[in-house]
């Protein structure tokens, strides 16, 4: 079974990320979205209500799940059995972050890092562009999957 990790803080969970998440689940037979816990990290949403968002996007789709974990995103791959890591790109900048990330766990590990270009539709969307338009009352919700209710 081809299983990938898809981590990240998802702060908040965008169409962006669904993006790549339905368009890896293509690829892969299962797909574990991965919610790391970094306690020196200031969250705009609780890790309950972030697993919620994410389990809402994902209801009817029984080879993505979604999960908390702490520590090395690679010994969190080891203890779930995902040989893959699965990163979605927007730009150069986040290309050369994560290719290093990549070469750095590759390293460490047997675990495989696929890259994802996002769509062009969505290539521009961050969470904290989505942070700053809650915060400022801003129209937000074409940003956020419909199934997510903040």
């Amino acid at each position: 079974m081809k299983r990938a990790l898809f981590p990240g803080s998802f702060d908040p969970f965008t169409i962006g990320h669904q993006d790549i998440v339905e368009r890896g689940i293509k690829i892969f037979d299962e797909i574990v979205i991965g919610l790391g816990i970094n306690s020196e990290k200031q969250y705009m949403f609780s890790l309950d209500q972030r697993l919620s968002f994410i389990k809402a996007c994902f209801v009817n789709e029984p080879r993505i799940r979604v999960e908390t974990y702490k520590g090395l995103t690679i010994d969190f791959c080891r203890d779930i059995e995902a040989e893959f890591i699965l990163r979605g790109v927007r730009n150069n900048g986040d290309f050369e972050f994560e290719k290093a990330i990549a070469r750095t766990n590759r390293k460490l590990s047997e675990i495989e890092t696929v890259f994802l270009l996002t769509s062009a539709q969505t290539s521009y969307i961050s969470s904290s562009i989505v942070r700053e338009l809650i915060r400022n009352k801003g129209d937000y919700s074409i940003f956020i999957p419909p199934q997510i209710s903040i």
